[in-house]
Protein backbone atom coordinates (compact mmCIF):
# COMPACT_ATOMS: atom_id res chain seq x y z
CA UNK A 1 0.00 0.00 0.00
CA UNK A 2 2.81 1.97 0.83
CA UNK A 3 4.48 1.65 -2.48
CA UNK A 4 1.43 2.16 -4.35
CA UNK A 5 0.74 5.29 -2.92
CA UNK A 6 5.03 6.32 -3.05
CA UNK A 7 4.80 5.80 -6.97
CA UNK A 8 1.28 7.81 -7.20
CA UNK A 9 2.96 10.54 -5.19
CA UNK A 10 6.29 9.93 -7.73
CA UNK A 11 4.42 10.35 -10.88
CA UNK A 12 2.46 12.88 -9.96
CA UNK A 13 5.86 15.26 -9.20
CA UNK A 14 7.27 13.57 -12.36
CA UNK A 15 4.10 14.64 -14.87
CA UNK A 16 3.89 18.40 -13.59
CA UNK A 17 7.46 18.59 -13.58
CA UNK A 18 7.27 17.59 -17.14
CA UNK A 19 4.49 19.93 -17.75
CA UNK A 20 6.25 23.21 -16.30
CA UNK A 21 9.41 21.89 -18.41
CA UNK A 22 7.96 21.74 -21.96
CA UNK A 23 9.79 24.53 -24.02
CA UNK A 24 7.69 27.74 -25.01
CA UNK A 25 7.51 27.76 -28.63
CA UNK A 26 8.36 31.34 -28.59
CA UNK A 27 10.54 32.34 -31.79
CA UNK A 28 12.49 35.58 -32.72
CA UNK A 29 9.42 36.27 -35.21
CA UNK A 30 7.46 36.51 -32.15
CA UNK A 31 9.90 38.94 -30.71
CA UNK A 32 10.09 40.96 -32.82
CA UNK A 33 6.20 41.47 -33.41
CA UNK A 34 5.76 42.16 -29.74
CA UNK A 35 8.42 44.76 -30.78
CA UNK A 36 6.49 46.08 -33.75
CA UNK A 37 3.32 46.10 -31.29
CA UNK A 38 4.80 48.09 -28.49
CA UNK A 39 6.21 50.70 -31.04
CA UNK A 40 2.80 51.35 -32.90
CA UNK A 41 0.79 51.57 -29.34
CA UNK A 42 4.19 54.18 -27.85
CA UNK A 43 3.21 55.92 -31.31
CA UNK A 44 -0.45 56.26 -30.55
CA UNK A 45 -0.11 57.02 -27.04
CA UNK A 46 2.32 60.37 -28.88
CA UNK A 47 -0.36 61.06 -31.35
CA UNK A 48 -3.11 61.03 -28.62
CA UNK A 49 -0.98 63.12 -26.49
CA UNK A 50 -0.47 65.99 -29.19
CA UNK A 51 -4.38 65.89 -29.97
CA UNK A 52 -4.75 66.30 -25.79
CA UNK A 53 -2.50 69.06 -26.08
CA UNK A 54 -3.89 70.57 -29.28
CA UNK A 55 -7.41 70.88 -27.48
CA UNK A 56 -5.95 72.61 -24.36
CA UNK A 57 -4.00 75.15 -26.71
CA UNK A 58 -7.77 75.75 -28.16
CA UNK A 59 -9.04 76.05 -24.69
CA UNK A 60 -6.48 78.98 -23.93
CA UNK A 61 -8.01 80.62 -27.06
CA UNK A 62 -11.59 80.32 -25.96
CA UNK A 63 -10.38 81.53 -23.02
CA UNK A 64 -8.88 84.09 -23.92
CA UNK A 65 -11.08 85.22 -26.74
CA UNK A 66 -14.08 85.26 -24.07
CA UNK A 67 -12.21 87.46 -21.45
CA UNK A 68 -10.94 89.89 -24.53
CA UNK A 69 -14.84 90.21 -25.30
CA UNK A 70 -16.04 90.80 -22.09
CA UNK A 71 -13.12 93.54 -21.40
CA UNK A 72 -14.50 94.97 -24.77
CA UNK A 73 -18.09 95.08 -23.69
CA UNK A 74 -17.18 97.05 -20.15
CA UNK A 75 -14.95 99.35 -22.11
CA UNK A 76 -17.45 100.09 -24.61
CA UNK A 77 -20.58 100.24 -22.48
CA UNK A 78 -18.37 102.76 -20.33
CA UNK A 79 -17.79 104.97 -23.45
CA UNK A 80 -21.05 104.97 -24.57
CA UNK A 81 -22.62 105.29 -21.33
CA UNK A 82 -20.01 108.45 -20.78
CA UNK A 83 -22.18 111.19 -23.02
CA UNK A 84 -25.46 109.95 -21.79
CA UNK A 85 -24.76 110.73 -18.22
CA UNK A 86 -22.95 114.33 -19.38
CA UNK A 87 -26.36 115.02 -20.65
CA UNK A 88 -28.38 114.30 -17.75
CA UNK A 89 -25.61 115.69 -15.82
CA UNK A 90 -26.49 119.00 -18.11
CA UNK A 91 -29.56 119.13 -17.62
CA UNK A 92 -30.17 118.50 -14.17
CA UNK A 93 -28.61 121.50 -13.69
CA UNK A 94 -30.16 123.61 -16.06
CA UNK A 95 -33.57 122.13 -13.94
CA UNK A 96 -31.64 123.02 -11.08
CA UNK A 97 -31.28 126.98 -12.20
CA UNK A 98 -34.94 127.22 -13.38
CA UNK A 99 -36.34 126.00 -10.25
CA UNK A 100 -34.31 128.33 -8.56
CA UNK A 101 -35.48 131.65 -10.87
CA UNK A 102 -38.73 130.78 -10.61
CA UNK A 103 -38.79 130.65 -6.96
CA UNK A 104 -36.93 133.94 -6.91
CA UNK A 105 -39.63 135.30 -9.00
CA UNK A 106 -42.60 133.44 -6.75
CA UNK A 107 -40.97 136.29 -3.96
CA UNK A 108 -41.99 139.02 -5.91
CA UNK A 109 -45.34 137.67 -7.65
CA UNK A 110 -47.85 135.84 -5.33
CA UNK A 111 -49.96 134.32 -8.20
CA UNK A 112 -46.65 132.60 -9.35
CA UNK A 113 -46.03 131.03 -5.71
CA UNK A 114 -49.53 129.77 -5.34
CA UNK A 115 -49.37 127.87 -8.66
CA UNK A 116 -45.87 126.80 -7.07
CA UNK A 117 -47.11 125.65 -3.91
CA UNK A 118 -49.71 124.18 -5.73
CA UNK A 119 -47.57 122.13 -7.60
CA UNK A 120 -45.16 120.92 -4.88
CA UNK A 121 -42.06 123.52 -5.64
CA UNK A 122 -42.80 125.62 -3.29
Amino acid sequence: MEKIIFLLLLSTCISTTAINAAEVSFTQEDRDRLIRLETKQDEGFKATNQRIDDLRDLVYIVIGGMLGLIGFVLWDRRSALAPAIRKNKELEEREDRLEKILKEYALKEPKLAEVLKSVGLL
